[in-house]
């Protein structure tokens, strides 16, 4: 009889609290003497100096294992890109811990693009700052701008990204980071950019993460996107866990919560 397998842990989230703290205007001045002001007076109590803290997350707990694959949904303003960022490491908590196991990687921020620079000068770049050696990225390079499909109208690869689309470089973006195994990948829209067909490779891409044993997180508001690429969902509203669950059984929920947004066109 086969020993079974302990799922193990990747990412645990322990009663986290998420605050930002905004500079008020206070008196309504908004000119440098006034900035100047706020940073002088930084040591007195927030009140006095006019910053207004926003709870972005509350008491958020779950823990993600390898092979997972996890759909973050909730309306605008619910903390799902925030709660991304801090699992990255990009965004302290304020209570509660976030624990990992690996390296987590956020899309669009290890892979970060340079206008400037050619499209073939940043998939070098990104690649290395994905933590791919010089060797990887150029065995790699060519799959990465057939996967992207920026070059099917055109060499684009060899123009600057400010010459690109908005959907270009978030293809490019994409691609890039999912020519590396990762032990968390946090993905945030990604794969509402392009048509279906760059979708549906994104997703078969997702699949073969997990199956190299990584962990896979999801922010969107396609729910189809997360309906083909999650068997986990986890829901926030207003910066609170709301469910955490199967997919189907989490999605028909918050489609009832919210009259079916994003359940066709993810608007």
């Amino acid at each position: 009889m086969a020993e079974r397998t302990e799922p193990v842990p990747t990412v645990i989230a322990d009663e986290v609290d998420i605050v930002y703290r905004v500079n008020g205007t206070g008196s309504g001045r908004g000119s440098a003497t006034a900035a100047l002001d706020r940073i002088l007076r930084r040591g007195k109590a927030e009140k006095a100096s006019g910053v207004r803290r926003v709870h972005a997350v509350k008491k958020v707990s779950f823990v993600a294992y390898k092979g997972e694959a996890i759909g973050l949904i909730g309306t605008n303003g619910s903390g799902k890109s925030t709660l991304l960022k801090a699992v990255a490491g990009l965004l302290p908590v304020e209570n509660g811990r976030i624990y990992t196991n690996g390296q987590p990687s956020l899309l669009g921020v290890n892979a970060a693009l340079m206008n400037d620079l050619t499209g073939e000068r940043n998939v070098h770049l990104g690649g290395l700052a994905m933590g791919m050696s010089r060797e990887e990225v150029r065995s790699r390079y060519q799959e990465i701008v057939d996967f992207s499909g920026i070059n099917e109208k055109g060499d684009f690869i060899t123009l600057p990204m400010r010459t690109y689309s908005s959907g270009m470089a978030a293809r490019l973006r994409f691609s890039i980071a999912a020519a590396k195994n990762h032990d968390v990948l946090l993905i945030d829209e990604a794969l509402a950019t392009g048509d279906r067909k760059f979708q549906k490779r994104s997703e078969e891409r997702i699949r073969e993460l997990r199956k190299e044993a990584g962990t896979v997180f999801l922010v969107s508001h396609n729910n189809k996107s997360i309906r083909d690429t999650c068997e986990r969902v986890l829901w926030l509203e207003r910066g609170e866990l709301r469910m955490d669950g199967p997919t189907e059984e989490v999605l028909e929920a918050y489609e009832a919560f919210t009259g079916g947004a994003g359940k066709r066109t993810g608007k």
